[in-house]
């Protein structure tokens, strides 16, 4: 794939290393997940890359610095990018975790244990997309480095879909689509489907 002028791409950060004692931001890639991003961080589709954004949790922002490495790019830091705000839980084990992650897609006004709403999170990421893009000139190329769900209620505006998690990522994250910014504007993109960095 080639991408158009103005172009931009948005990466979940791939496996982390899951620690209970440890707050979720705060969570580094595991040795699986720093392995995908260096064998995806040469691939053609990020060759033309110009600027690179990151979320401030820790998983993303060393995602960030593998793929900004490769090309010689800085990385820009958004504590705003950040995946949506669970802190009200905390870690909850695996199977817990999923039901209420389905709960958070079902009713994207509710506050689900009061995690954010998806509605509110979903505001925050296109906010802050758009936000950046207003500041980068319109000729570059741009790779947002973020988080599963935010990427994927993105996706879902980009689209013009209504929030679903039938659009989230395939599990273990790691994964990527791009989008055009006039789709920020006409909600019609097209093609955004889930790409894995190493595939």
């Amino acid at each position: 794939m080639i991408l158009a002028p103005a172009d931009c791409i948005y990466l979940t950060h791939p496996q982390v290393r899951i620690d209970p004692a440890v707050p979720v931001p705060q969570w580094g890639l595991s040795e699986e997940g720093a392995r995908r991003a260096r064998a995806g961080a040469g691939r053609g589709e990020f060759a033309s890359l110009t600027h690179v954004v990151s979320s401030a949790e820790t998983k993303a922002v060393e995602t960030a610095e593998i793929v900004a490495a490769q090309l010689g790019l800085p990385v820009v830091v958004d504590e705003l990018m950040h995946e949506n705000d669970r802190s009200a839980t905390g870690f909850l084990p695996p199977d817990e975790f999923e039901r209420v992650a389905d709960a958070f897609f079902a009713q994207p006004q509710t506050s689900v244990r009061g995690w954010e709403r998806a509605c509110d999170a979903q505001s925050r990421i296109v906010g802050r997309v758009e936000a950046h893009l207003e500041r980068i000139p319109q000729d570059a190329r741009v790779l947002f480095v973020g988080h599963g769900a935010v990427g994927t209620l993105l996706k879902c505006h980009l689209a013009g879909w209504t929030i679903d998690r039938r659009h989230d990522q395939p599990g273990g994250g790691g994964f990527w689509y791009a989008f055009s910014r006039g789709a920020l504007r006409e909600r019609n993109a097209s093609g955004v489907d889930w790409r894995p960095i190493d595939g």
